[in-house]
């Protein structure tokens, strides 16, 4: 009876079968924005970009995972990256982060999991890095991994997350589409009043402005007053902060992961994540007290990337002007927003440690409220 009752548990937790299809707003006529998403409205519309997802489901109190995001499908310690962090809020237990401010790239998979097992994935990728081949005299790696705290609905005091989910994770890797909602390091997250998770959004500029591509990927897990669109949301469903809405945490975390293929280096990467930070604002996020916010960028583009085989002590870059980089800006704003409400959208009902759950969007609910505003589009 017991077993039976632990897979009922399972399947009402992470199978769509048993509740409404869950469904993109871009799909139901909520479409944010002014530019135009890529083909797969993703990170991986960024090319070479991969993310793989472990998702940890176990009896009835452990709702976890791991998310990781490889910049390209190369070497990544010998061929890396050039990336920037910006900190929007400091309550969090990122690592590797100094290093990326300090040299300005990343050379590492990014790893995403929840706030006590953050040590555990960083192992991960490090043993990882350490067995390529080629680097069986590496002494030094830096692994880069963010969190978010879960413990609402996990049982994060277990640590349940072991280094080989770390490897299938990375394993798991591929671009194309990107499974979003209740999954991986979003699998045990809450966010705006409702359940978060992983989210993914792009935007691709026109030609005339390179035809460059902006990816997002986020892992939501923080409070505020929801609003979609510029609609009040959160306001007409009576759920958002200071609502007396139980359970409303307020605190929390997001981690956001921007990728793009235009030639940025460090300085004006870090310039491109303090505009993905806005848009936090444009759901209802205001990063609270207890809230860790944090955004890696990185770009893809060969002509900035940084190969540590070349020899000599000068490496020559091709790179964006400044005063071309305002549209990239517009672009991570908004890839951003949509993310986040992907995150929303996609996530299922989960119930999880000690019976808690946390409930869904109600999209037929929202999508009443975005009619009433006007906010439907064809």
């Amino acid at each position: 009876m017991r077993l039976l009752i632990l897979i009922l548990v399972f399947l009402l937790s992470t199978n769509d079968s048993f509740s409404q299809e869950r469904q993109r707003p871009r799909d139901l006529g909520i479409k944010p924005g002014i530019l135009t998403p890529g083909p797969l409205n993703a990170i991986t519309d960024v090319e070479g970009v991969q993310v793989g997802h472990k998702t940890i489901i176990k009896e009835d109190n452990i709702r976890t995972g791991v998310t990781m995001i490889l910049p390209h499908d190369g070497d990544l310690f010998k061929s890396r990256v050039p990336a920037a962090v910006y900190v929007g809020n400091g309550f969090g237990k990122a690592l590797g982060f100094t290093q990326v401010r300090e040299l300005g790239q990343i050379e590492t998979p990014i790893g995403l999991t929840n706030t006590l097992s953050i040590h555990t994935v960083a192992n991960g990728i490090t043993d990882y890095i350490l067995r390529q081949p080629g680097n069986e005299n590496v002494r030094s790696v830096n692994p880069v991994v963010g969190e978010t705290n879960d413990g609402w609905l996990n049982d994060i005091r277990g640590r349940h997350i072991t280094m080989n989910d770390v490897f299938e994770a990375i394993d798991n890797a591929q671009s194309g589409s990107v499974v979003e909602g209740s999954v991986g390091a979003g699998s045990g997250t809450s966010a705006l009043g409702f359940k978060g998770g992983i989210g993914t959004s792009s935007r691709q500029l026109p030609s005339k402005f390179g035809g460059y591509t902006v990816g997002v990927l986020v892992q939501s897990n923080f409070g505020g007053v929801l609003t979609i669109d510029g609609a009040p949301v959160g306001e007409e469903l009576e759920n958002h902060y200071l609502s007396g809405q139980v359970p409303y945490e307020v605190d929390g975390s997001v981690m956001i992961i921007v990728a793009t293929d235009a030639p940025l280096l460090s300085r004006n990467l870090e310039r491109l994540a303090k505009r993905a930070f806005l848009g936090i604002s444009r759901v209802g996020g205001f990063a609270s007290n207890g809230s860790g916010d944090y955004v890696i960028a990185f770009s893809t583009n060969e002509d900035v990337r940084i190969e540590t085989a070349k020899t000599g002590p000068n490496q020559d870059y091709t790179e964006l002007k400044n005063s071309a980089t305002t549209p990239l800006f517009l672009a991570a704003v908004e890839a951003t927003e949509e993310a986040i409400l992907n995150s929303l959208f996609m996530a299922t009902t989960v119930t999880g440690d000690q019976g808690r759950t946390q409930q869904a969007l109600p999209v037929e609910e929202v999508l009443k409220i975005m009619e009433k505003y006007n906010l439907l589009e064809p």
